[in-house]
């Protein structure tokens, strides 16, 4: 599989934005839908780019799901995007996230936060937040476990792929991975203007 900058998501033949991806022009086909309606201050909406970037290059999410006894579960972890409307996610092969998915909550949300500024003197907080809404699979195939292990290798140790591939398999039988189908997501931040300074998401 060639590194995300190289890949062409043809997922949706209408709906696309192009992105710059290691300095190169990457066109991503989306079909979630990218929905900030419900967001009360419109002048805080984040560009959908500025989105995407935070998707595609945070380091972790938290992943809030319904758990087996029905009572609210949220967790920080590793995630990666598929570059198209998947993420991915690993974990033990047993364990409360599972258990909740095949109790059929499989219905799931995910936080991802950006920069973040505390401005005391100004009693406020500079940030950028994206959420998520999908639907958590898990049973996947050996063939696509693998493939979200490998493009997790890529986003989090992109020096030591060959030495990450061989951990890979040794690890194969003991891990899995829960595949989130986004629906979709939106976007908000609070940017405080300050003289020569220009923010990305304006």
């Amino acid at each position: 599989m060639p590194p995300l900058s190289s890949r062409l998501y043809n997922l949706h033949p209408t709906i696309y934005l192009m992105m710059k991806y290691n300095n190169a022009d990457v066109r991503i086909y989306l079909m979630m839908k990218y929905n900030n309606a419900d967001v009360r201050r419109r002048d805080r909406l984040l560009n959908e780019e500025r989105a995407l970037e935070l998707l595609r290059e945070s380091e972790y999410c938290v992943l809030s799901m319904i758990d087996e006894e029905g009572k609210p579960y949220g967790f920080p972890i590793n995630h990666i995007w598929d570059g198209g409307d998947c993420i991915y996610v690993h974990c033990a092969p047993e364990g409360k996230k599972l258990r909740a998915i095949r109790a059929g909550h499989t219905e799931v949300s995910l936080c991802i936060v950006g920069r973040v500024n505390l401005l005391p003197s100004k009693f406020t907080t500079e940030y950028e937040s994206v959420i998520l809404r999908g639907t958590a699979h898990i049973d996947l195939s050996e063939e696509e476990r693998r493939h979200a292990l490998h493009l997790l290798l890529e986003k989090l140790s992109p020096n030591d792929m060959e030495l990450g591939k061989v951990y890979v398999e040794k690890s194969f039988h003991r891990t899995e991975i829960i595949r989130i189908d986004i629906t979709e997501y939106s976007g908000k931040r609070k940017y405080v203007p300050q003289t020569g300074a220009s923010h990305a998401g304006d």
